[in-house]
């Protein structure tokens, strides 16, 4: 293959993965009609039709999704191989993006990442908040954080924090005139600040187990949120009871500003992992966030 055919097929990835010829062209650092002319003869070269145009958008046929599933992956193996052979040099380098939810960057990620950037300043980490449940290798995240049982089984999990448990509380203004939840189906008639998740736009049922009992119960109330720092914030201004982690919860029951519930329904379960593919280039950078985030514990 010659090399200008090489370029035509990463810019072909680069406007197939942004969608907009605009965003592409910027990425590649190249003149938006230069890559819209480079488009057009790399179809006609191929005698197949990759782009659908529109005056707003432009999104892949099904030659062309099937041409950028085939080879954006190859483009980013070859670039991870590069990259760590570039970082086989005195100071491991590069930039990290990791996927996980606030709670988990607060809580676990920051504390132990702070060492690690100031030992290591050509090592960059991004960290991306979110609750759905992401697919990393599709999104181009290095890695993911999420609880081990959220953990896909093709995918290697390094555990880097504690056993957690979940826990119900709300402000103790809003249990005035209010029977307190004594099994989860009482929430029903409870004013449950809920979460909504990205990834199917649902509304996260909360989870309870007892006795080997496992329940999940689809809450309902006046107040919607996408992420747990949001309603505890609501909990704590006595809109609802929320369902969050008990780690975020506990300075706040320890100076009586809320109330838990249900807490013999809420058992430990397996905290947060950090998780990649298997097939992963493992990086001088990556390898050293991997040990410093590792729960030794």
């Amino acid at each position: 293959m010659q090399r200008g055919h090489l370029d035509d097929l990463l810019a072909f990835v680069a406007v197939g993965r942004e969608r907009s010829f605009t965003k592409a062209a910027a990425k590649l650092g190249v003149s938006q009609s230069a890559l819209s002319h480079t488009m057009r003869e790399l179809e006609a070269r191929l005698g197949v039709r990759l782009l659908t145009r529109t005056t707003r958008s432009v999104s892949p046929t099904t030659a062309g999704e099937r041409l950028l599933q085939t080879m954006g992956p190859r483009f980013e193996e070859i670039e991870a191989a590069l990259a760590a052979v570039r970082e086989l040099r005195d100071k491991p380098a590069g930039t990290i993006r990791i996927t996980a939810t606030e709670y988990a960057a607060d809580a676990i990620l920051l504390p132990k990442l702070a060492k690690l950037l100031r030992d290591y300043p050509d090592i960059k980490v991004e960290i991306a908040i979110d609750y759905g449940l992401t697919d990393i290798v599709a999104q181009r995240y290095d890695a993911g954080v999420r609880s081990g049982e959220q953990v896909a089984k093709d995918m290697i999990a390094v555990r880097i924090g504690p056993d957690m448990r979940m826990a119900v509380v709300g402000a103790p203004s809003y249990f005035k005139g209010r029977p307190e939840p004594k099994k989860p189906q009482d929430l029903l008639g409870h004013n449950c600040i809920a979460l909504r998740l990205p990834t199917h736009g649902a509304l996260y049922a909360w989870e309870f187990e007892k006795g080997g009992r496992e329940l999940k119960v689809r809450v309902e109330g006046q107040f919607t949120c996408n992420t747990t720092a949001q309603m505890l914030n609501a909990a704590l201004a006595g809109l609802g009871l929320a369902y969050v982690p008990e780690g975020l919860a506990q300075p706040h029951l320890a100076k009586g500003r809320l109330k838990r519930v249900l807490k013999d329904w809420c058992l430990p379960y397996s905290g947060y992992h950090l998780f990649y593919p298997s097939r992963r280039q493992s990086s001088a950078a990556f390898t050293l966030l991997v040990e410093a985030l590792r729960h030794r514990g």
